[in-house]
């Protein structure tokens, strides 16, 4: 027999094998199978028979001893029969067991060799457990692993020891711990299993070595205390910049989580010299470095918080640890931040600090509403510098378009689309832009003009529509849209006629848009506006036709002249002056040919000329050839004189064209201080006096056959725009009497304050109280409406 049965048989008074079910012995079943006596040729033959047994003894089924007693002859008849009682353990060998059992322990706890295979201790537990003996192997173990870990208390209670060192050896036997509580636990299984199971008080083997490293080490002030403050030393350390051993903080905080302190030992007090560390160091920065690079240290610091948790911090630190660097560096720091920071920011177009700003702001209570407060200040106050200096009138449209796309960026770039700042940034420019009442209206008008000019060079039509769509933007955020139209129906007019619009399909487009916007009856004069366009050319077309029938009955000595009129609605398009000039017979006689002619077609109507409107083109034979000569018609007439004669005074000028002086020295400047000088004025200068000569400049030459010589008088005056401010004026007026008048007739009885409200809420420009009590007090003198005579603050509509 082996060494190995040897020792088993030693320790087992029974020859069993694991069963992975525990069954007491009380209740196994005891069969035995013999063969008869009677049948057998040597029944007395005790030696043979105990022979038999002990070969065959080690078989074993669920507990129960199979003995067969086999005789080598042929087949006998078997009988089974039942045990009459439990085979009887020697006297000592619960003693004798545990003292093997003990010694493997001892052997384990001082990493010394152990005499048994690990499944023959194994077996022997099984066995004492098996036999009623767990509460006494459960006792005996834990003495002797409490005895173990007293003993190894006393190397950490030297006052001396070198805190790295310290956590070293601590590091050390709490690991050894852990290995030989798993190597114990293994030899101790059946007993974890059974035992302990049943009776649930009692902690596991593993739970009873915690408890005791914890109850005898951990719970020792000194001992603890200085574990926790190695670690916080450790890991403020590293917060410094210095390497550490990570894993050594791994494996301490994971032996505090195992035993369950900490929370109670470490945490907490980590988390207080979390907060004492940042609150210092964001008061530091927040004076030694700019915005941006803050913002950048306080990522840097949240990344490396986020590391510790991975790598050795407990996952339920993460909350709290998280918000406390959130609060010391940023909450904390919230006004200081954006009024250092966020202007310079968004002037520089900063995206990637503007997105890490929102980012961080996103992590604390109210971060993002507080960084949207601060994004509209900054735009009311940007914008306002735009809007109100007259100086920056010429270019006020382009910079707020600027200004708009870089914000409009900014939301989307760096505030991730966030409809808030969006909303913020409409009322932001809603503000601002109405902040100086009517230029931006009337700037934003000149602009579309500009850029819907034929001149306009600059754009393809896919870029132009693009325009359009965002001038409109700034559109809705303009209160006084009336006097937008204004402005832009007398430029739209000034396109149309003398035909300098650059596409008829960008002016639709943008007639569309404003209708989309306002509605049908914003649009209605201007629409009005292309029909008369359109009709105008049929008008021609027709009249051309009468004129090649008709001429040869009007005059002898007719010089043909390509004439093209436009009838305009009176309603639709703006007012201008009337102004009688002289104009050559020729002409006289062809207007008065077109007056018969739409008379005839259309009696009842009366034709009003307007020749401010007018525009020519002009044959005219310089030494140096042929040229043709775009001018308005002012400047046709001033060049007809020269027909007869080569030079003529500025008094005989304005006598012999009835042009308004303003007008007329305007139009003789640009024919003769322009680019294209085809007359000479004498003395030179650039303003035209009373006593100035003027002379044809038969000399005058230029690259180019039609030349276009700059039509002054479609130059917006001070004047002009004055008198379209009054005609809004004006028109305004209208409407809050009529919303007055409205608004008594359906109420009857009404107090001022009351009216005043309604007509805010009516009315779609910025109106003053000052100016409503007017009209007020105008429809109460003309008895449209009066005041109540028990209660003068009340009015009382007049039917």
């Amino acid at each position: 027999m082996s060494k190995h049965n040897r020792n088993l048989e030693d320790i087992s008074p029974l020859n069993v094998r694991r069963s992975s079910e525990y069954s007491p012995p009380s209740k196994r079943k005891k069969d035995i199978v013999e063969v008869d006596e009677n049948m057998s040729d040597n029944s007395n033959d005790k030696n043979k028979k105990s022979s038999n047994f002990s070969d065959i003894s080690s078989n074993v089924i669920d507990g129960s001893s199979l003995i067969l007693n086999l005789k080598p002859t042929s087949a006998k008849k078997i009988i089974i029969k039942n045990l009459k009682s439990e085979p009887k353990l020697p006297d000592d060998y619960r003693e004798q067991t545990w003292l093997k059992l003990e010694e493997a322990v001892l052997a384990i706890q001082n990493a010394t060799r152990n005499e048994y295979s690990l499944e023959i201790l194994y077996q022997a537990v099984e066995n004492m457990c098996n036999h009623k003996m767990g509460y006494m192997i459960y006792n005996n173990l834990r003495k002797i692993t409490e005895g173990h870990v007293r003993r190894s208390i006393e190397q950490f209670l030297a006052e001396n020891m070198d805190r790295f060192l310290f956590l070293k050896k601590m590091n050390e036997t709490w690991q050894a711990h852990c290995r030989q509580m798993i190597m114990i636990r293994s030899i101790f299984l059946y007993l974890d299993r059974t035992y302990v199971l049943q009776n649930p008080h009692i902690p596991s083997i593993w739970d009873m070595g915690l408890d005791l490293f914890r109850q005898y080490i951990m719970a020792n002030t000194l001992v603890q205390t200085r574990i926790v403050e190695g670690l916080l030393m450790l890991i403020e350390k590293e917060r410094q910049g210095d390497a550490v051993d990570r894993t050594l903080l791994k494996s301490l905080l994971r032996m505090l989580t195992d035993l369950q302190i900490y929370l109670k030992a470490f945490e907490e007090k980590f988390l207080v010299a979390t907060e004492r560390l940042y609150a210092a160091e964001g008061m530091r920065l927040m004076q030694e470095v700019e915005v941006p690079q803050y913002l950048n240290h306080v990522e840097k610091r949240l990344i490396e918080e986020n590391e510790r948790i991975l790598h050795y911090l407990d996952n339920s630190t993460k909350p709290r640890l998280i918000h406390t660097v959130e609060k010391q560096l940023l909450t904390e720091h919230v006004s200081n931040i954006l009024q250092k920071g966020l202007d310079g920011l968004l002037e520089e177009n900063r995206l990637h600090d503007l997105t890490l700003l929102y980012s961080l702001f996103g992590r604390i209570k109210h971060g993002h509403a507080e960084l949207c407060v601060a994004f509209n200040a900054y735009i009311k106050k940007f914008g306002r510098t735009i809007v109100i200096d007259p100086e920056k009138d010429k270019t006020m449209v382009q910079e707020l378009l600027d200004f708009k796309d870089m914000m409009d960026n900014v939301v989307t770039t760096c505030f991730n689309k966030n409809e808030k700042f969006n909303n913020s940034l409409k009322e932001a420019f809603e503000h601002f832009i109405n902040q100086r009442a009517n230029k931006p209206a009337e700037v934003i008008a000149k602009f579309v003009d500009s850029k819907l000019r034929a001149g306009n060079k600059e754009a393809t039509e896919e870029e132009l529509e693009r325009l359009l769509d965002k001038i409109m933007v700034l559109f809705r955020f303009i209160h006084g849209k009336d006097v937008f139209e204004a402005f832009y129906k007398k430029d739209l007019a000034k396109r149309l006629l003398v035909g300098k619009s650059a596409s008829v399909d960008a002016e639709k487009s943008m007639l569309s848009k404003l209708k989309q916007e306002c509605g049908g009856g914003f649009t209605s004069k201007l629409e009005g506006m292309f029909k008369d366009m359109e009709l105008s050319k049929d008008i021609n077309v027709a009249f051309k036709q009468h004129l090649v029938t008709a001429t040869v009955h009007y005059s002898e000595n007719y010089v043909p002249v390509d004439m093209t009129v436009n009838i305009l609605t009176m309603g639709n398009w703006p007012n201008y002056p009337l102004m009688d000039v002289n104009m050559p017979e020729d002409m006289v006689r062809l207007l008065e040919v077109f007056n018969k002619f739409y008379i005839s077609k259309h009696s009842g109507r009366k034709l009003t000329w307007q020749p401010t409107l007018g525009h020519c083109v002009l044959r005219a034979q310089f030494r140096g050839g042929q040229k043709e000569l775009l001018v308005s018609l002012f400047q046709a007439l001033v060049l007809l004189l020269f027909n007869g004669a080569m030079e003529h005074s500025f008094e005989y000028i304005k006598v012999a064209t009835n042009i308004e002086d303003g007008e007329l020295r305007r139009t003789l400047q640009s024919l003769a201080c322009g680019k294209a000088r085809v007359l000479l004025k004498s003395p030179k200068g650039r303003d035209v006096e009373d006593h100035d000569k003027f002379r044809f400049n038969n000399d005058f030459t230029n690259k180019l056959y039609r030349i276009k010589i700059n039509q002054i008088q479609l130059k917006e005056t001070t004047e002009e725009q004055k008198a379209t401010e009054e005609r809004v004026y004006q028109d305004r007026q209208y409407q809050i009497d009529a919303a007055i008048v409205r608004i008594m007739k359906m109420r009857k009885t009404l107090s001022h304050n009351l009216l005043i409200s309604e007509l805010y809420l009516q009315l779609e420009f910025p109106v003053k109280p000052a100016d409503l009590k007017k009209r007020i007090e105008s429809l109460i003198d003309r008895d449209y409406m009066e005041r109540d005579k028990d209660n003068p603050n009340q009015y009382n509509y007049v039917a």
